[in-house]
């Protein structure tokens, strides 16, 4: 008989709370506001735990937020471009300039925590958050971290845990 991974169970660690469960515990089925305003509050934590929906929520909400400021930028620059002579090159406008500085000064911003972040999806499949320097990979590394976050939760990274009180 094949059995599954199970969930781990949160009523056990934090007693019977309403709401969300403390920011050094990870919230299982977080919905994207809870997660998103999770993902700021714990800005530089590296320790502890994220479930796949406070890691897969805040993947989405960084990525439209990217893809909006990249939409601007080139709305921005389109204005006041040249196209060369011969039409095969174009010289974005004045405006590209801005819609550049906000992207880069976003994930400039985003860049700590969406490391901290991933770390702590590895340590709640129970891996160690070293593991985050795949990434630098080409191609391979980019497939493995997807698959680990990709990867269900393991009771056994609870070890990764710092309750406080």
């Amino acid at each position: 008989m094949s059995t599954y991974p199970q969930q781990p169970q949160q009523t056990e660690q934090y007693g019977a709370q309403a709401g969300e469960p403390p920011l050094w515990a990870p919230y299982y089925g977080a919905p994207i506001g809870a997660a998103v305003k999770r993902f700021f509050k714990k800005y530089t934590a590296f320790s502890g735990r994220a479930s796949r929906s406070e890691y897969w929520w805040v993947a989405l909400a960084l990525g439209v937020i990217g893809i909006v400021l990249q939409i601007l930028t080139g709305i921005l620059g389109a204005a006041g471009a040249t196209v060369s002579a011969d039409g095969t090159t174009t010289v974005p406008g004045p405006g590209a300039v801005v819609g550049l500085i906000l992207i880069f000064a976003f994930y400039l911003a985003v860049l700590i925590p969406s490391i901290a972040l991933l770390v702590r999806r590895l340590h709640d499949g129970n891996f160690s958050g070293w593991l985050a320097l795949l990434g630098l990979i080409p191609f391979v590394g980019g497939l493995a971290i997807l698959v680990f976050a990709l990867l269900p939760s393991n009771p056994a990274g609870q070890r990764f845990d710092q309750p406080t009180a």
